[in-house]
């Protein structure tokens, strides 16, 4: 495993410490810039209409389509230690 890809996995671990829950559009950028650093490009048919919660997060990662998983990766690991500090 890689340095970045254990530092990766710690930030996902690290997020559920939180003292405060992140506002929606911080855990928007999260989820969003972990699917990617996770999975890559976004995948699967949009959520239906109604599906609020899932359209919003299927959207947010859509908007990261072509970042390096690397890069996503790194951008999470940054986002994390900032929301810790």
């Amino acid at each position: 495993m890689s340095k970045l890809q254990a530092s990766f996995e710690k930030a996902a671990e690290d997020i559920k410490k939180l003292d405060d829950r992140p506002d929606n559009d911080t855990l928007l950028k999260l989820y969003a810039l972990y699917k990617q650093g996770a999975d890559g490009d976004v995948a699967g048919p949009k959520p239906g209409f109604f599906d609020f919660v899932g359209t919003a997060k299927y959207e947010a990662w859509a908007k990261l389509k072509g970042t390096a998983k690397n890069e996503a990766m790194q951008k999470y690991i940054d986002l994390v230690a900032k929301l810790r500090a």
